[in-house]
This record gives structure tokens, sequence and C-alpha cells, in this order.
């Protein structure tokens, strides 16, 4: 029976575990997060032109990154970016790819997807008479969207994009897979050295739930404020 919980192994971790794995997790979640609304904003209105060549490549590229398991993806990014280097630059190796760059490749290219989705229900959330406001005031197509829909598009779906980044930062524990130092990685590494797995899972818990759970709140009192405004 394993009772002789050992705190001060928490304690003496402190600093890797939370320093450096937290530290690490959360900038993944950021970059991630800022690199897949960009791209998602771009991917939306591909997915909203009438050209055909425009919407199909975009409409391929959100079914296929919301079908796939993203554990499998990070996988596939790892191992295909070398050899994709390698075909492009006739190098005549795989490409050397850090794992910590593939890892924020793939978060991007992966959650682009998703946010691409949210921003689609939010620029179609925005009324018509918006739009026909822009160019009636003179704004072209770009003028109009970055001035008038995508602001209140943002407004409107913002509580939607935080749960999606909570959705991110829980996910992110899959890099262990790339043996990177993520907060998931440095309990792990911690608890086989010191042969003490129940008291850093049980920390790693703990951080996940009190950033995931005070990220949750943020996102209700949004919603309610949301919800006021309209």
């Amino acid at each position: 029976m394993y009772d002789s919980f050992d705190w001060n192994v928490i304690w003496r971790s402190l600093g890797y575990v939370l320093g450096d794995g937290l530290v690490f997790t959360l900038t993944l979640t950021a970059v991630a997060t800022l690199g897949g609304i960009a791209l998602g904003i771009v991917l939306a209105l591909m997915r909203e032109s009438k050209l055909l060549l425009v919407r199909k490549p975009a409409e391929f590229y959100i079914d296929v990154a919301r079908a796939l398991p993203l554990i499998l993806v990070i996988f596939w990014i790892y191992f295909l970016l070398p050899i994709l280097g390698q075909w492009i630059t006739g190098a005549s190796r795989p490409i050397d790819v850090s794992a910590r760059a593939s890892a924020f490749v793939t978060f991007t290219l992966f959650e682009a997807a998703y946010f691409a989705e949210i921003i689609r229900s939010g620029i179609r959330g925005v009324r018509k008479g918006q739009k026909d406001a822009g160019y009636s005031l003179g704004l072209s197509y770009p003028q109009t969207m970055t001035y008038i829909v995508l602001p209140q598009a943002f407004r409107n779906m913002l509580p939607v994009l935080v749960t999606q980044m909570i959705i991110m930062f829980q996910d992110s524990s899959l890099v262990y897979v790339l043996s990177l130092p993520d907060l998931v990685g440095t309990a792990g590494k911690v608890a086989q050295r010191d042969g003490r797995l129940v008291e850093m899972y049980i920390f790693a818990t703990v951080v996940y739930f009190v950033i995931s759970f005070c990220a949750s709140q943020l996102v209700q009192r949004l919603q309610r404020r949301m919800t006021i405004i309209r």
C-alpha cells in the first residue's frame, strides 16, 4: 500500500516542473493560439469564398485536420517534415528538425482548422447589413472584413476561442511522446528519477486543474458579458 506521501519531492522540483515544464506548455499554447488564429482567419475567409478553387482547398484542409487524432499528426509532422525538407532542398539526407519546432508547427497547423470553424461561425453571426454598410461607405472587401466584420465576430466568439485555448492547453501534454520538457514530461522525469510517481502526477494534475478551472471561469464571465451586451 502506498502510504508514505512525500511532499518534499514536490517542493524540490518546483523550479524544474514549473519553471521549465509549465513555461514550455504555456508558451506552446500561446504561440499555437496566435498562429492558429492567424491561419484560421485565412482558412475561414477562403471557406466563405464563392470561388471553388479557393473554397475547396480550405474545406479539404479543415475536414482532414478535424478527422485525425492529434497524436498521429504529431508523429507524422515530426517524421514527415525532415523528408519534405530533403525533397525540397535536394539534400542527401533528411533535414534536421528539432522536436520543439515540430511541436510548435504541429499545434499551429492542427488548431488552425478548429479556429477556422469558430471564426467562420463568428463571421456568419455578423448581420449582413454590417457588410453592406461598409460597402456603402466605399470600403473594399478586405477593409470591410478588417474594420467592421472581424472585430464584431471576435467579440462574439471570444468565449469559444478561450474554450479552444483551454482544450489546447490540455492537449499539449501529448508532446511527451517527443520527449519534450512540458509539464507532464518534467513531472514524469522527476517521478522516474526519485521513484515518486504518485506525488508528481498528482501535482501535475492539480496544476492542470487550477489553470483550466480559472480559464473556464473566465469563459463564463465572458459569456455573461456577451449576453448583457446583446
